[in-house]
Order: C-alpha cells, then structure tokens, then sequence
C-alpha cells in the first residue's frame, strides 16, 4: 500500500492518501478529509479534482504538482492535462519499485513548450500497477496502456521502464529491450529483489 503524508499548516492537519493496486484495478483511498486546495494557490491542481474527483493530490507547490490516479484513469486524466491544461510533451517516466506492496508505481513528469505560463511547471502524473514476484514482462499482470497517443515522447521512456522495472505498455509501439542485451534471463534490474551476482 502506497502512503503519502502531507501536512496542511493552515489548518493544522493532516492528509494521509493510499494507493493501492491488483490485477484488475487500482484504489486511491483519502484516509483523512483535506480542505480543497485552494483556487488561489493551486488552480491545476482544483481542476483536476474537478474533473477527477477520485484523483489525489499529492501536494501541489508553484513549480510542481503531482497527482496521484488509478491505472483505469492514466488516458482520460493524461488527455485532459494536455488538452484543457496544455501540457504538450512527457520529460521523462520512471517507476519505484514497491515489493512489500507487491505494486510498481509508474511515474510521468510533464511540461509545456507551447504555454509560456507553464515554462517552470511540472505536472507530475503517477499510478501504480500489480508487482508479479515471477515476473514475465509482457505475459504477466504488470501492465499500464501506454500515453504515447497522447504524449509521443513517452516512447522511449517507457522502453526503459518496461526494461528496467518489467512494466508493460500496452499500445506503446515499440516495447523491445533498449540498454539490456535481447537475451537477458534475469528479472528486470531496477527491481529491489535484483541481486547482482559476484557480490
């Protein structure tokens, strides 16, 4: 189960999100009712919980804001930030590697080169899918659909996800091996259960 802790000083509480994932679907939960993010301080972050209301806001600051969706929810969410919010491209897509939890979270950064109002800003999409302990990428559980329709920057990023974490993308064109050799037998090498053998 995925935690997040956010303390909200204005009002002196505390938010407490969980994430959580299976094989058919993945739960945000709100453990602790947070007041809105405030329209002033944070005004993407009000419209997609506007739209989303099952989304999470992990914490929303002038130059980053991250939201936290199910992986049944990454297409529509991800269109809506680039078509009503106007991010036009992914910097990059990493993961973390979460076994205790049995998921993997998958995490897109994206940017704007067309709206000068978003040149320092980070939209920070992330989810999670089901971790296989045996895993076997690509006939296995550990799938996410793929945000190259809508970012086609993402292709190579998510190559190197796949690669590395063992987290298939479906509809991604090209989900072949990008730094590893074609024939390599061993779980994906970013997982925390990767033992580096000689050590």
């Amino acid at each position: 189960m995925y935690v997040t802790a956010r303390e909200n000083k204005k009002n002196e509480g505390k938010v407490v999100l969980k994430m959580s994932s299976d094989e058919n679907n993945t739960n945000v939960e709100k453990t602790e009712e947070a007041p809105p993010v405030p329209e002033f301080e944070n005004p993407l972050a009000n419209l997609i919980l506007k739209k989303f209301p099952s989304a999470t806001i992990a914490f929303a600051n002038p130059d980053r804001t991250r939201v936290n969706v199910s992986k049944e929810e990454i297409i529509q969410t991800a269109s809506f930030i680039r078509d009503e919010l106007h991010f036009d491209h992914a910097e990059s897509v990493s993961g973390v590697d979460y076994p205790d939890e049995k998921q993997i979270e998958v995490v897109y950064h994206l940017g704007s080169y067309d709206d000068p109002s978003l040149s320092k800003q980070i939209m920070i999409l992330a989810t999670r899918v089901p971790r296989e302990d045996n895993p076997h990428p690509g006939n296995d559980t550990t799938k996410l659909s793929s945000l190259y329709e809508i970012f086609p920057s993402v292709a190579f990023h998510e190559r190197e996800c796949f690669e590395m974490l063992g987290v298939y993308f479906e509809g991604n064109p090209d989900n072949r091996r990008l730094l590893l050799p074609e024939d390599w037998a061993d779980i994906p090498p970013l997982r925390k259960d990767f033992d580096i053998k000689g050590r």
